[in-house]
C-alpha cells in the first residue's frame, strides 16, 4: 500500500464505522470478546503457570530433603580419620546425592570462617552452577545450618541456551572436614514446555473462538439490520417520491411488526399525500379560473374606468375623488390578477424562461430610471454602483427586470427617504445584484419570513406605493427558476440588503456571489450608519465616482 493509502485509511474507517451499522456492532463485539478472552486467558495462563511452578518446586525441595538426609547419614556413619578416607566418604556421599536427587547441577562449597583442615575435601562446583550462585542465597545457607533455601535461576542447557530453574541450597557437616554448603539445581524446561504448550493451545483456542464469534455476530447482525436497511431503503425512496414501495412482511416476530406498521404509515402517508395533491390542484386551478373569469369583468371595470377618469374635471369634487379613486384600485386589481396568475403557473411547474444574453448592469439601470419618479417623491437618492458587473449572462430579461422593480419598490417604500445604492458584480461564474437601503431593518424573525405570500413586517404599516404583497414571493420563484438565488440581510435601525445571485450560463453552478452579505458597511450601530450619510444624502464609503449607464451612475 503506497503512502496515500496509509494516509487515507482512517478517513475511510472513521466513514464506515459512522456509515455501517453491521460493521460498528461485529467490530465492538469483537472488541469486547477479546478483551474477555485475554482477561480470561491471562488468569487461566497465570494460574497454569504458578500451579506448574508450585509443582515442581514441591518435587525438588523434596528431592534436596532427601538427598540432604541420605548423604548426612552416610557422612554420619563413617569413622574416616585421614585425608584418603575422607575423600572416599566425601565421594560416596556425592554419588548417593546425584542418585537421590536426580541433579546434575551439583555443588559442594566449605563454609568460610572455619579452621583450616589439611583433610578437608576441596571445593565441588558443577559447570554452569557457579555463575548463578548469589551472595544473598549463600549468606542464607551460611546463616542457617538446619534451613533449606531456593532461588529461581536461568541454568545453560546443552544446545547453548537457558532454562529456567531453581537452587537448593543447605548445609552438610563432614567429619574431621566441617561444614560445607550444598547446592542442587533443578531445570525446570519441562515445566516450561507444558506452559508452552497450554498457552500456544490456548491462544490458538481464542483466535478460534473470536472467528467462530465473528461469524455468529455477523450472521445476526445481518438478520437484524437487513430489515432495518430494507426500511432505510424504502423510507428513502418513498421521500424520493415512489409512494408505491413498501417494506416485505415476512413472520410474526417485532421486525415483522416494524414491516406492518412501517408499511401502515406508507400507505397512510400516500393516502395522505394524494389527497394533499388533489386538493392542491384543485386549489390552482380554482385561483387560475378565478384570475381567468375575473379578467372580463375587470377589462369592461376598467374601460369604463378609463372613460369617467378621462372626463374627471367635469364632475363635482366628490364624485371627481371617487372617479379617481376607482381608476387607482382598478389598477391595483389587475396587479393582483396579474401576480395571482403568476404565482399560479409556478404552482403548476408551467413556467418556461426565455433566456437572452442581457446586460445585468444596463437592466438595473433600465428599472432605476422608471422608478426615478417615485424615488424622487419619497426623497430617496438611488445610486449605481457596477464595478464589475459588465458581463452578459444568460436570464430572462423580464422576470430579472421583475425582481430589480420588486427589491427598489421595497427600498423606496422602506428607506425612509434616505439613499439607496444597488450594486451589480460578477466573477466568471456568477452575476449578482444588491439592493441596499438603511431604513428601519427587520429582526431576525421577520427577515426569516421577507419571502411569504402576502406577509407583511409591520401590518399596521401604510402601504404607500400600493404592493401586492406577492412581489418578493414571485421574485423567489423567478430567482430558483434561474438556478440562482436571492437571499436578504437585515437588522433593526441599520436597513436591509436584498441580494440576487445568477449563473452566468443558465445550469451552471454557482460557488459563491461576487457581492458580500452582509454588506460591508453593516458591522457598525445605527449612529455609525447615519454618520455615512452626509447632508446631501449620498454614502461618503462609496469609492466609485458616477458616470455613465454602462458604469457606475445616480439615478
Amino acid at each position: 500500500m503506497s503512502w496515500r493509502g496509509w494516509r487515507l485509511w482512517p478517513q475511510s474507517f472513521t466513514a464506515l464505522w459512522r456509515e455501517s451499522l453491521q460493521f460498528r456492532t461485529v467490530l465492538i463485539t469483537i472488541g469486547l470478546s477479546s478483551f474477555a478472552i485475554l482477561v480470561i486467558g491471562a488468569y487461566l495462563s497465570f494460574s497454569v503457570q504458578a500451579n506448574l511452578f508450585q509443582s515442581r518446586l514441591d518435587q525438588v525441595l523434596g528431592a534436596s530433603n532427601r538427598a540432604d538426609i541420605a548423604a548426612q547419614r552416610v557422612l554420619e556413619s563413617s569413622d574416616a580419620a585421614d585425608r584418603a578416607a575422607v575423600q572416599g566418604v566425601f565421594s560416596s556421599a556425592r554419588g548417593l546425592i546425584e542418585t537421590t536427587s536426580s541433579s546434575q547441577y551439583i555443588a559442594l562449597i566449605r563454609v568460610p570462617d572455619q579452621e583450616a583442615s589439611s583433610i578437608a575435601p576441596q571445593d565441588l562446583v558443577s559447570p554452569g552452577l557457579s555463575s548463578v550462585l548469589t551472595p544473598e542465597l549463600r549468606a542464607q545457607v551460611q546463616a542457617d545450618r538446619d534451613g533449606q533455601f531456593w532461588q529461581s535461576v536461568s541454568l545453560a542447557n546443552d544446545s547453548g541456551g537457558a532454562d529456567p530453574g531453581v537452587v537448593v541450597g543447605t548445609q552438610i557437616e563432614i567429619p574431621e572436614a566441617g561444614r560445607y554448603e550444598l547446592y542442587l539445581g533443578y531445570s525446570f524446561a519441562d515445566a516450561d514446555q507444558t506452559l508452552r504448550f497450554v498457552q500456544l493451545t490456548g491462544s490458538i483456542g481464542a483466535i478460534a473462538l473470536l472467528i467462530m464469534l465473528a461469524v455468529i455476530t455477523l450472521f445476526v447482525v445481518r438478520w437484524v439490520i437487513d430489515p432495518i436497511r430494507q426500511a432505510a431503503l424504502t423510507s428513502r425512496r418513498l421521500a424520493g417520491g415512489d409512494l408505491e414501495v413498501r417494506m416485505p412482511e415476512k413472520g410474526a416476530d417485532e421486525l415483522a411488526t416494524l414491516a406492518r406498521s412501517f408499511n401502515g404509515m406508507a400507505d397512510s402517508l400516500q393516502a395522505r399525500i394524494a389527497e394533499l395533491a388533489e386538493l392542491s390542484v384543485m386549489q390552482q386551478r380554482f385561483v387560475s379560473d378565478v384570475s381567468h373569469e375575473l379578467r372580463t369583468p375587470l377589462t369592461t371595470i376598467r374601460l369604463a374606468g378609463d372613460v369617467l377618469d378621462a372626463q374627471r374635471e367635469s364632475f363635482p369634487p366628490d364624485t371627481a375623488r371617487t372617479v379617481e379613486l376607482l381608476h387607482t384600485q382598478t389598477e391595483r386589481f389587475e396587479l393582483l390578477l396579474s401576480d395571482l396568475l403568476e404565482i399560479s403557473r409556478y404552482d403548476a411547474g408551467s413556467v418556461t424562461l426565455a433566456l437572452e444574453s442581457t446586460n445585468l448592469v444596463q437592466l438595473a439601470g433600465d428599472a432605476i430610471e422608471s422608478m426615478h419618479t417615485l424615488a424622487e417623491q419619497r426623497g430617496s437618492d438611488v445610486r449605481l454602483v457596477a464595478p464589475g458587473g459588465h458581463f452578459d449572462s444568460e436570464l430572462d430579461p423580464r422576470r430579472i427586470r421583475r425582481i430589480v422593480r420588486n427589491l427598489l419598490g421595497n427600498a423606496i417604500e422602506h428607506g425612509e427617504g434616505r439613499p439607496i445604492v444597488v450594486t451589480v458584480d460578477s466573477d466568471e461564474a456568477a452575476v449578482a445584484l444588491a439592493v441596499r437601503d438603511y431604513g428601519f431593518g427587520m429582526t431576525p424573525e421577520d427577515a426569516e419570513r421577507v419571502f411569504d405570500r402576502f406577509w407583511r413586517a409591520d401590518p399596521s404599516r401604510k402601504r404607500t406605493i400600493g404592493g401586492t404583497g406577492l412581489g418578493l414571493a414571485i421574485s423567489l420563484e423567478d430567482a430558483v427558476a434561474h438556478g440562482g438565488r436571492l437571499e436578504v440581510w437585515s437588522a433593526p435601525s441599520l436597513g436591509s440588503c436584498f441580494r440576487l445571485t445568477l449563473p452566468r450560463h443558465a445550469g451552471d453552478e454557482i460557488p459563491s456571489s461576487p457581492i458580500p452579505l452582509p454588506p460591508e458597511d453593516a458591522a457598525g450601530t445605527a449612529t455609525a450608519v447615519l454618520d455615512l450619510i452626509d447632508s446631501t444624502g449620498s454614502v461618503t464609503t462609496l469609492d466609485d465616482e458616477p458616470s455613465t449607464r454602462k458604469g457606475a451612475r445616480d439615478a
